[in-house]
């Protein structure tokens, strides 16, 4: 039986090397060059990363510094209500940074302690950060869902807070499905009269009021987003004796 003859194998020819992929001479004799500008493209790429991620951390006063969050159990989700961190004689203002400008909210923890409470710690600790407006008919806007579809929530409800305050234009509660628990993230802004008078004896916990940029809240259309939300503190405005 004849052996099978053997491929002769050739040298494969030389090709020129394209002269677009000539390394110049300097970076030749300074090897460390390329090195150093894909080092300083990332350093760039990086520190936008990491500016956009501090411009979306909220800035937390320091009389707030201590509000820590229940434990938590999950992302957006804790294991009980958050603890009290508000103190009395204070004038509390939080300033929602969205996606329509900027919409500020007076709190009223002389109606709704436990509420105002427990929004302001969300809010410092980033919580409302990037959530969206789901939930936008013509006469009030809906946000604070982690879901953004209505059905989340941070793992706990609030307790009942009513009080006499109107539902006018500007009024800021908290939802609930009627005749079920008030949730303890999501809140809506009334943007024109409640419809068919007002809430009846049904309860959301009126806890702020809009001070400014109620135009804004006009404008909010479903998936506009809160970019961050600042608590600012100060104190009440005694009244000239005459």
């Amino acid at each position: 039986m004849s052996k099978a003859k053997s491929a002769t194998t050739r040298p494969a020819p030389l090709v020129d090397p394209d002269p677009e992929l000539i390394l110049p001479e300097t970076w030749r004799r300074r090897p460390w060059i390329p090195i150093l500008i894909v080092v300083a493209v990332l350093a760039v790429v990086l520190g936008a990363g990491f500016a956009m991620n501090a411009a979306l951390q909220p800035v937390v006063p320091q009389a707030l510094s201590n509000c820590k969050t229940s434990t938590q159990l999950a992302p957006h989700e804790y294991a009980d209500r958050q603890p009290i961190c508000i103190v009395a004689g204070k004038v509390y203002t939080a300033t929602l940074n969205t996606t329509q400008g900027n919409i500020v909210l007076t709190m009223l923890p002389q109606w709704a302690p436990v509420t105002v409470n427990n929004f302001i710690v969300l809010a410092v600790n980033g919580y409302y950060n990037g959530l969206t407006f789901w939930d936008v008919p013509d006469w009030e806007a809906q946000a604070g869902d982690p879901l953004n579809n209505g059905r989340g929530g941070p793992g706990y409800n609030l307790p009942e807070e009513p009080s006499s305050l109107k539902w006018d234009a500007g009024a800021v509660g908290m939802a609930r499905i009627p005749g079920g628990p008030i949730n303890g993230s999501q809140f809506f802004i009334v943007k024109t009269e409640w419809p068919n008078g007002g809430p009846g004896t049904t309860v959301y916990n009126r806890f702020a009021t809009v001070t400014a940029g109620l135009d804004k809240v006009s404008a909010l259309a479903p998936g506009d987003r809160i970019n961050t939300v600042t608590i600012t503190i100060s104190n009440p405005k005694v009244s000239g004796s005459r």
